[in-house]
């Protein structure tokens, strides 16, 4: 996932876990011209959202193994990762990060939608579990869109 590896370099780079939010700034921004310093502020409260990043009292602390994460030489990150995802893009990912092909994803998920009669997002927290991947921190948002759907009925 782009947002995984945009988010792990800085801290590869420095060998930390944690870092100011200057340091991580200026990783994306000037060392790596990635992003503008705004665009790498963005990048943080998303990262955060998602629960990649904390916030800590002395910056920002990474929530997953930035070890494991490789950058590709040609890795280039794309303005749409600036952009806040739905619950359905979320749980793809972490549906494509364990191997699955992301055209049988969707398809598997609409497959459940249909049967279950949920919202795309649930379908697709419901799918993911079924499949043993945890998307729990993405429950609550899927749960929200079910009562955001409900009251357009």
């Amino acid at each position: 996932m782009s947002l995984r590896v945009a988010v792990a370099a800085p801290f590869i780079q420095h060998g930390s876990r944690r870092l100011e939010e200057n340091e991580f700034v200026v990783a994306l921004s000037l060392d790596r011209d990635w992003f503008s310093p705004d665009q790498a502020k963005r990048l943080i409260d998303i990262a955060t959202e998602e629960g990649l990043l904390d916030r800590t009292d002395d910056g920002l602390a990474v929530a997953f193994e930035p070890g494991e994460v490789t950058i590709p030489e040609e890795f280039d990150p794309d303005e749409d990762l600036l952009r806040k995802r739905s619950a359905f893009e979320r749980v793809l990912d972490s549906l494509v990060a364990e191997g699955m092909e992301k055209h049988e994803a969707v398809g598997a998920i609409n497959t459940l939608q249909g049967e279950l009669g949920l919202t795309i997002e649930a379908a697709a927290v419901v799918y993911a579990r079924r499949e043993g991947i945890d998307v729990d921190d993405l429950a609550p948002v899927a749960r929200e869109a079910v009562f955001d759907t409900e009251g357009d009925c």
